[in-house]
């Protein structure tokens, strides 16, 4: 079994090879293609980078331990493969134990997939194939603060937190939910969100709808969520992932507007959000 030869392998040669890039990692199996059942060990130290994997032999570890962030933080690693990937499949490896994250038809189809930091390392496994050549596994990986389990309501900390830490906040309703032609992991949907205010943004994932005041994006939902248009007014928070809107805490608004005063009446809000952001019940500014 290829596993106990990998742990084998590490046990027996203990040289671990470190990329001299701290984000990114370029490889090629053609360096140990005699030897196809070599584990070679690899270091990242950044929140988002890239990988490319040249002619994939044998196996390779790929250790993602980011140095800026505290170490308790609670992070996933999210990946999403280049579509021409082929020739290896991605799983989550710990203590010898592996889990499948990606099979090598997910890669080719570029679907996105995610994980806790805490289950391990990514451990990528070459296809026991002759011919190699014309082969690459590449993707690209990004890190992200976790605050709250798909599905369920944030707790206060977490809401307040999420506030905080996320990559976008706006107050708005669920206009739609599509059904994408091509959609890229079955299971997210897509929320289509019309907003009234958007006190902040990573990046430009939601844009002006042409009304005054008025913001249209679209943010992906776990399907077990049931998203449906209609709700209520929320506030949406959550992560930009490859240029993405993913959702996390979404609280109504009227729900967190009693946190958030709350917190400020009692000192307990952990950040202060500027004037420009800083919600109100009633006529609040916006940021784009």
């Amino acid at each position: 079994m290829f596993l106990l030869v990998l742990l084998s392998a590490l046990l027996l040669c203990g040289c671990a090879q470190y990329s001299s890039d701290q984000c990114n990692w370029r490889g090629s199996g053609l360096t140990h293609e005699a030897h196809s059942r070599d584990v070679e060990q690899v270091y990242l130290r950044c929140a988002e980078g890239s990988l490319e994997w040249l002619y994939p032999t044998g196996a390779v570890i790929v250790n993602l331990r980011p140095n800026l962030l505290p170490a308790e933080a609670a992070l996933s690693a999210c990946v999403k493969p280049r579509p021409d990937s082929r020739g290896a499949r991605l799983y989550v490896e710990r203590a010898g134990a592996l889990r499948l994250l990606l099979t090598e038809q997910d890669l080719a189809a570029g679907r996105v997939r995610c994980f806790a930091l805490r289950e391990g390392a990514l451990f990528m496994e070459a296809s026991a194939r002759r011919d190699i050549g014309r082969r690459i596994t590449a993707f690209q990986y990004q890190l992200i603060s976790t605050h709250t389990a798909a599905c369920r309501p944030c707790a206060d900390d977490e809401l307040l937190m999420a506030i905080c830490t996320s990559d976008f906040a706006a107050r708005g309703s669920i206009h739609r939910v599509e059904e994408e032609e091509e959609e890229e992991d079955e299971e997210q949907a897509s929320a289509v969100l019309s907003l009234s205010h958007v006190y902040r943004q990573k990046s430009r994932v939601f844009v002006s709808g042409g009304g005054r005041g008025r913001w249209t994006g679209r943010v992906k939902v776990p399907r077990r969520c049931g998203p449906r248009a209609g709700q209520g007014d929320f506030l949406f928070t959550g992560a930009v992932r490859f240029g993405e809107a993913w959702l996390g805490c979404a609280p109504l608004y009227k729900d967190f507007i009693r946190v958030y005063r709350t917190a400020l009446d009692e000192g307990t809000n952990p950040c202060a959000w500027t004037r420009t952001e800083r919600p109100h019940a009633s006529s609040p500014n916006h940021k784009t």
